[in-house]
């Protein structure tokens, strides 16, 4: 294994829990614009229907992949501005 990539450990690791709570907060706030209540439905509200929790569900997906994606080919490309290789 290269150094690079093991050196871009921690740092992937890092991102990633960033990443994740970014893409939290912009869920949150994509939800608020599509007209919903301030907190989304899980599978297991009981009170919210078939459509809405479905829904919930596939624009969560749907922005925690995009934020992902963003932030893994940023880590990516900044990795590769500092070592000069591409850490994956």
């Amino acid at each position: 294994m290269k150094v690079s990539k093991i050196a871009y450990k921690p740092v992937g690791l890092a991102l990633g829990m960033a990443g994740g709570m970014l893409a939290g907060t912009a869920f949150k706030q994509v939800w608020k614009r599509l007209g919903h209540d301030d907190d989304a439905p899980d599978a297991l509200d009981e009170d919210r229907s078939w459509r809405e929790v479905l829904l919930a569900a596939a624009c969560q997906g749907a922005v925690f992949s995009v934020v992902k994606a963003a932030v893994d080919r940023s880590g990516a490309v900044a990795a590769r501005r500092v070592t000069g290789t591409w850490p994956a």
